[in-house]
């Protein structure tokens, strides 16, 4: 017998190579969409990504380096009003760059929180 004839024959079900790679494929994407449902379930919700939301977000800056909030139970920390200054200057570049591209609303909240954050800065200062 020759070396050929001795080694076993492998026969390789080319069928069943295709069914396992799709049970991979189908378990791999099962997971992935698990992983997706948990992921969205314990993320935080957050508001809508807007102009209002951005003005907050700066003048709660804003307040904060001014010591106007700070956290519920701490002391309140020294203000920084070079912080404060500045998140100021933001919101007035973004009334400057905005101007005429506002709603009426949009507009009124920017300037409202403009002169609040103005006022007391100059309080705080002067």
């Amino acid at each position: 017998m020759s070396e050929k004839e001795k080694e076993p024959k492998i026969i390789i079900d080319e069928d069943w190579k295709s069914q396992a790679q799709r049970e991979k494929e189908t378990l791999t994407s099962e997971q992935k969409t698990k992983q997706q449902e948990e992921q969205e379930e314990t993320a935080p919700s957050f508001p809508p990504a807007d102009l209002s939301a951005l003005i907050s977000m700066l003048a709660t800056q804003a307040m904060f380096s001014l010591g106007l909030i700070h956290e519920k139970g701490a002391e309140p920390p020294p203000p920084d009003f070079a912080m404060a200054k500045f998140n100021i200057d933001m919101l007035d570049v973004i009334a400057d760059k905005t101007k005429g591209n506002l709603t009426e609303e949009e507009d009124n909240l920017l300037q409202g929180t403009l002169a609040q954050l103005r006022m007391a800065f100059v309080q705080m200062t002067g």
